[in-house]
């Protein structure tokens, strides 16, 4: 590769209203590769909108209770902009009513909270290559 040409960055959007868990989730995505850009959207109507103004996002990793607009209804209408855009659910909440409703909502995939750094590291490894 020439050095004038830039190799092009990895854009994860983290759709998440607890600033923490977002701080955990940006620390631990970049000890693993920090060539990837992170965008951050406090709830699911600010990262649909994000996701429309940014084409070059790769992978959405979003909480599922958030207010203003959950997560379920924000996958929802992302895979209906972006139908291959893979959306991964990050949730405290494991119950198999969640993961049926998160995949009939459009989710590709799930990591439970608190994260564990190899399960994201697959996650990332496998979206994002």
């Amino acid at each position: 590769m020439s050095p004038d040409i830039e190799e092009r960055k990895s854009t994860v959007l983290i759709v998440e209203d607890d600033e923490s868990n977002f701080l955990l989730l940006k620390l631990h995505i970049l000890e693993l590769n920090d060539n990837i850009k992170i965008l951050h959207a406090l709830d699911g109507d600010i990262g649909v909108e994000m996701v429309k103004e940014h084409p070059e996002i790769d992978l959405v990793l979003m909480d599922i209770n958030m207010p203003v607009m959950d997560g379920h209804e924000a996958t929802k209408l992302i895979s209906e902009i972006r139908p291959h855009l893979p959306i991964v659910y990050q949730t405290a909440y494991t119950f198999e009513d969640n993961f049926l409703e998160a995949a009939t909502s459009g989710g590709s995939n799930f990591i439970t909270k608190p994260i564990d750094i190899d399960t994201l590291s697959l996650v990332l490894s496998r979206y994002l290559t």
